[in-house]
């Protein structure tokens, strides 16, 4: 399965490349699903591991004082103030194969932090793009109360159920939309309005 996972990883690369590649000027300076940062800023954290030799990474963290999200948030907005948008597309393309994965996780986290940020970035958008179901049932199955809780997604009394492939997660009333929006959801993210059904949904609704 690892060698499987590491084939989705490269072809969500060279697609996310291809999209970045046809985003026009307005559309790479639109807000993403990550509070704070625009297109741009997504896509310069996407491509942060593949540029950025680890002991520059953690000279990096030593001058944020440690904190990882205060070192990821100002390395996006200083590359995405630097890099041209056909470079940060490029980073993609070019390192398709890159070995790069989060601290933790695996390699079914590397995947999920490809799709899930590709999402931060087609979704707000409004881009009519779908992760093939290969992809996106391996983070399904990764999903536990435990990853959510890291995501900071609050699914207390909430049961996400897809209505595109046959997978649901928790107990409570049930939350309902495309697998792909659902997995947004159990990585924290609040989507626009239409994406999800439900009597909770108006907790994940983006405003």
């Amino acid at each position: 399965m690892r060698e499987e996972i590491k084939t989705m990883i490269a072809a969500e690369r060279r697609e996310l490349a291809t999209m970045l590649d046809g985003l026009t000027p307005a559309q790479w300076d639109a807000p993403s699903l990550c509070d704070g940062w625009r297109v741009r800023e997504v896509a310069a954290h996407l491509s942060l591991g593949f540029r950025s030799p680890l002991p520059a990474m953690l000279l990096h963290l030593v001058r944020a004082g440690g904190n990882l999200d205060r070192m990821t948030d100002r390395r996006a907005r200083h590359d995405a103030a630097t890099l041209s948008t056909t470079d940060l597309a490029r980073a993609m393309r070019d390192n398709a194969h890159h070995p790069w994965k989060p601290p933790v996780g695996g390699i079914a986290a590397a995947l999920g932090h490809d799709v899930v940020h590709g999402l931060d970035i087609t979704v707000a958008l409004g881009l009519e793009r779908r992760v093939p179901e290969e992809r996106v049932r391996v983070l399904l199955d990764n999903v536990t109360a435990r990853t959510a809780k890291f995501f900071g997604a609050d699914l207390t009394g909430v049961e996400l159920r897809a209505d595109d492939l046959g997978w649901s997660f928790g107990t409570g009333t049930p939350l309902t939309g495309a697998a792909q929006d659902l997995l947004l959801v159990a990585y924290g993210r609040k989507l626009p309005p239409g994406h999800l059904r439900g009597q909770a949904s108006d907790r994940y609704v983006a405003v």
